[in-house]
């Protein structure tokens, strides 16, 4: 049964790569989603839950830079399997903590562990689709972030009402292991994989030279060196500047309605739901554009950019929520603009397999997505400074305005680094990264 040829065997490849993805968001987005509860049953401020977040980001970067590392040289079956099933663990940690402190470091050990997801991901993707599928298929791939939060939006307020939030941890916390069977079972690189058709293995490998750098899994290569090249600049400003600002939306939105809209989080949130179902057509979409313009005959660097630039100008409609006098209006902005972010964000990752070789997608998705998370460590405690701060003088909404302001402008500043970067910029070679 597991030895018969499957037509399209990528594309079940890239249902796992989506569905860990998904718990992968599922897992961290739960303590936001609890927060309007538990920081009432422990007494949390907004400053003591932004600690939190930044206890998860700064272990998230640092996890990114080794995970990346770790990932090019041991593969993307071991690396994804270790992944999963360590931050299975540690979500299900959470259930232990009583304090701000056990929650943080519980953080901590989440966000290591979770940091192996998209560098994972990311090498799977470039090893198992061609060029001109790889928008799309990233697209996919992104779209299990907002997948994952949607589903948390299910799960939570479900499990609340039969059990209590200690068990929210414990039961989406196994469903990673409940994946690493199928894992397990239909992962290999195309060059074992018996399944794989001949005419599939050849469509993967449209273009490409097919000498043995080609099939194999691990290549030695100058890991410093990805320094010295702009195309590793354009992704951690891609990544550095602009996840925060999803990591926001990400921990801040339940509370955010919570506060201005009385949400009970107890219950099912459609307003929620709705906001982040966008976001997966958004990764979906992002990709498939800029997919289109190569198709058209468009280079693929000048369909990748021009994607960035007409998502960056979308994203200033974010600036109307302040001017929104009813729930479903800020649902119908925030949906729009989470939306515009993901397929910002997937087209930031395709650069990655664009330009540069597959045998080191992995370690420069880690260390632009390492700078991701640093930034996202920070914002927080911007995040909450601010709300803190104009909570404390009773104009809250004020400070959530001014957070809207700063992520409305963000991307444009982005693009104008990343077009910089680019201007005589071409593929990264496998020679001029090897330790000779």
């Amino acid at each position: 049964m597991f030895n018969r040829k499957i037509k399209n065997y990528r594309w079940l490849i890239l249902a796992l790569l989506v569905s860990a993805t998904t718990i992968n968001y599922l897992d961290r987005q739960v303590l936001g989603l609890l927060k309007p509860i538990l920081e009432v049953e422990f007494n949390w401020s907004e400053t003591d839950f932004a600690y939190m977040v930044t206890a998860f980001t700064g272990a998230y970067a640092l996890g990114l830079i080794s995970w990346g590392w770790l990932i090019d040289r041991i593969g993307s079956k071991l690396g994804y399997t270790i992944a999963v099933s360590t931050w299975s663990l540690m979500g299900m940690v959470h259930a232990a903590a009583r304090t701000a402190l056990g929650f943080g470091l519980a953080r901590v050990g989440l966000g290591i562990t979770e940091a192996g997801n998209i560098p994972a991901g990311m090498k799977a993707i470039a090893e198992w689709f061609p060029r001109k599928e790889r928008g799309l298929a990233t697209g996919l791939f992104i779209s299990g972030t907002s997948a994952g939060v949607i589903l948390a939006l299910l799960m939570v307020p479900w499990i609340l009402g039969i059990y209590g939030w200690q068990e929210v941890f414990i039961i989406t916390g196994l469903m990673g292991f409940a994946w690493l069977v199928f894992w397990i079972i239909f992962y290999n690189v195309p060059a074992k994989e018996k399944r794989l058709t001949e005419a599939e293995y050849n469509l993967i490998h449209e273009g490409q030279k097919l000498d043995p750098l080609a099939v194999e899994e691990v290549v030695k290569v100058s890991w410093i060196r990805l320094f010295t090249f702009p195309q590793t600049w354009v992704f951690i400003t891609g990544k550095g500047l602009l996840d925060p600002i999803y990591w926001f939306f990400m921990f801040w939105l339940p509370s955010y309605f919570a506060f201005k809209f009385d949400l009970d989080m107890k219950q099912l949130s459609p307003e929620l739901m709705t906001i982040y179902l966008m976001s997966v057509i958004g990764s979906i979409g992002g990709g498939y554009f800029s997919s289109w313009l190569i198709k058209r005959g468009w280079p693929t660097l000048k369909a990748r950019k021009t994607a960035l630039l007409i998502f960056a100008v979308m994203e200033l409609a974010v600036l109307l929520v302040q001017h929104a006098s009813n729930a479903w209006m800020v649902v119908a902005i925030l949906s729009f603009t989470l939306a515009v972010h993901q397929a910002w964000s997937t087209n930031i990752f395709t650069l990655v397999v664009d330009l540069f070789p597959k045998q080191v997608v992995s370690s420069v998705t880690g260390i632009g997505t390492m700078w991701g998370a640093v930034g996202g460590m920070l914002f927080p405690l911007l995040v909450g400074y601010i709300l803190d701060s104009y909570k404390s003088a009773g104009n809250l909404s004020a400070g959530y305005n001014l957070l809207f302001f700063i992520c409305a402008f963000t991307y444009l500043f982005a693009w104008g680094i990343i077009y910089l970067l680019t201007r005589n910029a071409k593929p990264v070679e496998l020679k001029d990264l090897q330790i000779k």
